[in-house]
């Protein structure tokens, strides 16, 4: 593609692309996405952000910034993880609407330009919503309801169903992200709790244009259970209701233990019993207590006040920015 002139004044428009060992994809995106770009207006950037890739990822990226100087790229010294890989990106965006996407095609560019538009009608923030998932397993499909489902009850702020990181986002919200300094990220979360006028627009999510997800089910476990953490508190809660209602059991229980001595007098009978109550009690304790930790374990790596990621190669960026 031929590169355009680029003016000198802010971006209209920031992509931000997190990759993590996209090889086989990142030529197919940019070549999308550039021709949807230039339809939209010619002032634009894409920021991909090397999340520690082991492939010749960063070799390629580097490459099309050469040709591109639009494209803007960070490498961070490490595999920090895509929330972290994503806020580098949102960091040092410039446009003013910042829009997240993934590589792999299944963010299609082709509704780029609708989701400019709505936000030039005066929102300050678009949702991509998924009409359908049918490129995902049937399990992904129910454990992603089920987990939704269940965060939103769980949690004070509404996290909206069917969307990833795909959405467009006023300047303004980004500078108010840029704010937000805590190291467990869940970025949809973080993302529905600033706020700000908002609507949506809707796609059929696709199969991946090529490669595998970079996301593994370890991983994506670990980010569920950063998001109901990170957004709820009741994880803490659910162990006072059960300690209640096990302290009403043992009273009633005992009180019926008195009464049957008093009438019947001392009875050895019980020890199958009684070992049941102290297994399972060690057991209640013993979720309560890891579940206490996972979050003293959140408020330690806080404290400790780490930079969420560490860049060790970047090109085209503004570097009075900071």
């Amino acid at each position: 593609m031929t590169s355009t002139a680029v003016t000198t004044d802010q971006p209209l428009l920031s992509i931000v692309v997190p990759v993590y060992n996209e090889t086989a994809v990142i030529p197919l995106f940019y070549e999308h996405v550039t021709k949807v770009l230039e339809s939209i207006t010619a002032n634009w950037e894409i920021i991909f952000i090397n999340d520690g890739s082991t492939d010749t990822t960063w070799d390629i990226l580097k490459t099309l910034g050469e040709k591109e100087p639009r494209i803007k790229l960070i490498s961070l010294s490490r595999n920090f993880g895509k929330e972290a890989a994503l806020s580098a990106g949102l960091e040092y965006a410039q446009g003013q609407a910042v829009i997240p996407m993934d590589v792999d095609m299944q963010d299609p560019p082709h509704i780029l330009p609708e989701m400019v538009a709505k936000w030039k009608d005066g929102f300050k923030v678009v949702l991509a919503v998924r009409k359908s998932r049918h490129s995902d397993s049937w399990f992904k499909r129910i454990s992603a309801h089920a987990y939704y489902t269940a965060l939103s009850h769980l949690s004070d702020i509404k996290i909206p169903r069917h969307t990833g990181d795909f959405r467009l986002m006023d300047q303004q919200v980004i500078e108010v992200m840029r704010l937000l300094p805590e190291r467990g990220r869940f970025m949809k979360g973080l993302f529905a709790w600033v706020g700000f006028s908002t609507t949506e627009v809707y796609f059929d999510r696709q199969q991946r244009a090529a490669g595998n997800a970079g996301q593994s089910m370890r991983k994506l476990y670990s980010l569920a259970r950063d998001g109901i953490i990170a957004f709820s508190t009741f994880p803490l809660q659910i162990a006072t209701y059960v300690g209640l209602l096990i302290s009403l059991i043992a009273i009633s229980y005992g009180t019926w233990l008195l009464i049957r001595t008093m009438l019947y007098g001392v009875d050895v009978k019980g020890y199958a019993s009684l070992m049941f109550s102290v297994l399972f009690m060690g057991g209640v304790q013993m979720v309560f207590i890891g579940i206490i930790g996972e979050y003293l374990g959140r408020i330690y790596n806080e404290t400790k006040q780490r930079p969420i990621f560490i860049i060790e190669e970047s090109a085209g960026l503004n570097k009075d920015k900071k």
